[in-house]
C-alpha cells in the first residue's frame, strides 16, 4: 500500500481483485492514461502531483494492476483538459450493479460516500424514500413491461440503496418534494397512506430533512426538472439530471454552481420543514 501524504485512503470495494494478469479492461483503462498523460508531456510524478496521487499509484492503474475509482477519473480527466475520453474508458472497467440502470452506475457510486445528499423530484417519489408497494408499483408499471424477475431484481437493488439512509449518519440527506407527487395517489389510497407514513417517519431521522413544495406555487425556480446534487468527502459539488432513457452527471464547476442556486431558491420557496410535516399529515388525513 502507498504511504505518501498526497495518496487517499482506498476503499475496499476498489481495491483490485486477485490474479496473476490484469484484466484486459483494466490494461485498456491503464493504456489510455498512460498514452493521455505522456500526450501531455508528464512524467508519472508531475501527474500524480496534478491529480492527488502518488506516481506509484498513477504506475499501479496505467499498467493494469490497480482498479482505479471516480475521484481519479476526474481528477485526470481534468489534468488533461476535459476529454471525456476517460470516462468513457472506464464504463469498459466498471459495471453496473445489478438492478440500476447503467447511466445510474456512476452517481450511484458517489452516493455511497456522499457527505450530503440534495434530492428535488416533480415525478414520482426519490428511490430513496420509496416503500416496497410504491417501488413495486412503479416497476410494474414500465414499458416496455418487466418480468416478475426483473421487478424483484430492481427492487431488491433499491432497498440496498435506500440502506444509506440509515448507514450513513453522518450524511446530510436533504428531499425537496412535490405536493403533487402525493396527490396523485400511486398504487392507490393504501400504497399511498403507507408511503406518507413512510415519509413521515423518516423525517424524524436526524440527518433527513424533507421539504414539499406547495401544489400552488407562483415563483419556482426548479421548472427545468428533477436535480440532484453530493458533496463528496473531498468538499468537491456534483450534480445529476435524469430523463426518460439516460442521466447526465455534471461535474463542470460552473453548472453545478447554477444547479446549487436553483436548488437553494427551491428551498425557500418550498414550506418549512415542520410546515411539510402537517401537510403531509394531513394528506394522511385525506387518505
Amino acid at each position: 500500500m502507498d504511504v505518501e501524504p498526497m495518496e487517499p485512503e482506498p476503499e475496499s470495494e476498489t481495491e483490485p481483485k486477485p490474479g496473476p494478469q490484469p484484466s484486459d479492461s483494466l490494461s485498456m483503462f491503464g493504456a489510455v492514461v498512460k498514452g493521455l498523460r505522456e500526450h501531455a508531456g508528464l512524467s508519472r510524478e508531475e501527474f500524480g502531483r496534478l491529480v492527488g496521487f502518488s506516481k506509484h499509484t498513477v504506475a499501479s492503474i496505467e499498467q493494469g494492476r490497480r482498479v482505479p475509482d471516480w475521484d481519479f477519473v476526474m481528477a485526470a480527466d481534468a489534468a488533461l483538459g476535459y476529454t471525456d475520453v476517460l470516462h468513457e474508458a472506464f464504463k469498459k472497467v466498471c459495471e453496473p450493479p445489478c438492478g440500476l440502470a447503467a447511466w445510474f452506475n456512476r452517481w450511484a457510486w458517489y452516493e455511497r460516500r456522499a457527505v450530503s445528499l440534495y434530492t428535488y423530484e416533480c415525478r414520482l417519489i426519490p428511490g430513496l424514500l420509496q416503500t416496497d408497494a410504491y417501488a413495486t408499483c412503479v416497476f410494474t408499471d414500465q414499458m416496455p413491461p418487466l418480468n416478475d424477475d426483473q421487478v424483484a431484481t430492481r427492487l431488491s437493488a433499491r432497498k440496498k440503496r435506500q440502506s444509506l439512509l440509515y448507514e450513513r449518519p453522518n450524511t446530510a440527506y436533504h428531499f425537496l418534494l412535490e405536493e403533487n407527487l402525493f396527490l396523485r395517489r400511486t398504487g392507490g389510497k393504501q400504497v399511498t397512506r403507507e408511503l406518507v407514513e413512510h415519509v413521515l417517519a423518516l423525517t424524524e431521522v436526524r440527518n433527513i430533512e424533507v421539504q414539499i413544495m406547495p401544489l400552488v406555487q407562483e415563483r419556482h425556480a426548479g421548472l427545468g426538472g428533477p436535480l440532484q446534487l453530493l458533496e463528496t468527502s473531498g468538499k468537491t459539488w456534483l450534480a445529476y439530471c435524469e430523463g426518460q432513457e439516460g442521466g447526465q452527471f455534471i461535474h463542470d464547476p460552473n453548472i453545478v454552481s447554477v444547479l446549487h442556486q436553483r436548488y437553494a431558491r427551491m428551498r425557500s420557496q418550498a414550506l418549512t420543514p415542520p410546515d411539510s410535516i402537517a401537510l403531509l399529515e394531513r394528506l394522511k388525513g385525506a387518505l
